[in-house]
């Protein structure tokens, strides 16, 4: 198995979560948290779609889907464009109350143009450095393990918030 084809699998997965965990529920319900401060489905489902496309846009070398697709306006958050959740208060979390269509459709987008970017790699390119800022320097095949790792355990702890929902009103 090649390198784009393992990337491609991992997003895949979290591609094929999305809908059923958003599924079916209202802004009301996406928008729910367990505790005054917990994470909301709804701001979990973004947050780890905006991570992926701020952090696949910067090493990809191309604008956000958030803001050359329109993303940003259709969903009308309180926020600046660069926004993608790091040091959100509860008020933040509070704010993200959107639709289940749209986080799935932006999450769409999101990763067909991680796919297309996925697409074009080879083991080579992963040894390039993408952040100095760190020590050691991240290399791509570092940030796209941290893109996967990420999203991951935010479709986990989504489905999990939404378990929690259920058993509320269920």
């Amino acid at each position: 198995m090649n390198i784009d084809a393992v990337l491609t699998d991992a997003l895949a997965r979290v591609r094929e979560q999305v809908p059923i965990v958003v599924g079916g529920l209202d802004k009301d319900d996406l928008a729910w948290r367990p505790d005054p401060d917990a994470n909301s489905i709804a701001w979990l489902v973004w947050h780890l779609t905006r991570v992926a496309d701020d952090h696949v846009a910067e090493v990809a070398g191309t604008d956000q889907v958030w803001t050359s697709d329109g993303w940003y306006q259709r969903f009308g958050l309180p926020f600046p464009a660069a926004a993608h959740g790091y040091g959100h208060s509860s008020a933040d979390v509070a704010a993200v109350r959107v639709t289940s269509e749209l986080l799935a459709g932006y999450h769409e987008a999101v990763d067909d143009a991680a796919l297309a970017y996925v697409g074009t790699l080879t083991p080579g390119n992963l040894d390039r450095v993408v952040d100095e800022r760190w020590d050691p320097p991240v290399t791509l095949g570092v940030r796209l393990v941290s893109v996967v790792n990420d999203v991951t355990q935010h479709i986990g702890q989504a489905a999990y918030v939404r378990g929690l929902l259920e058993r509320r009103i269920g």
